[in-house]
């Protein structure tokens, strides 16, 4: 019962725990997160913090794909991906890539930005923060 229950879930989530999964989605990861920094107008210091690596490693990441990315890396990327989605759905341009950088009143943010506050909290805060989108899209 296990086994087919594992079989039905698979499908859903990528198995970052795999190497040749994580080979596999580390282009475009770094595709997306390129295209995610470019549209919230993020600093190279903002995006990698974003993705828990340093500022260096942000950079050589940008000229040349490395093998694999780590499941932390890929998981913070998947996060932001969720979170740029519903906004595209919820707002159009410009608000939903200003969106990610303006002052929220709602207690999660503690009035900050969302984007600091993802800095700050990492991924329980990225996760977190793709929640209140996506129900703010009424998805729940």
């Amino acid at each position: 019962m296990r086994q087919k229950l594992d079989q039905q879930v698979s499908p859903l989530a990528a198995d970052l725990s795999d190497a040749s999964i994580r080979q596999d989605l580390t282009p475009v990861g770094i595709k997306a997160a390129l295209r995610i920094a470019e549209a919230w107008h993020l600093s190279a210091l903002q995006t990698s913090q974003l993705l828990g690596v340093n500022e260096r490693t942000w950079y050589r990441l940008r000229q040349s794909t490395p093998k694999s990315l780590s499941q932390d890396t890929l998981t913070r990327i998947s996060a932001l991906i969720g979170i740029y989605k519903g906004l595209r759905l919820l707002f159009s341009e410009p608000l939903a890539s200003a969106w990610p950088a303006r002052p929220n009143s709602n207690p999660i943010f503690a009035q900050e930005t969302p984007v600091n506050a993802m800095i700050k909290g990492g991924i329980p805060m990225m996760l977190r923060t793709r929640g209140y989108v996506d129900a703010l899209r009424g998805s729940l």
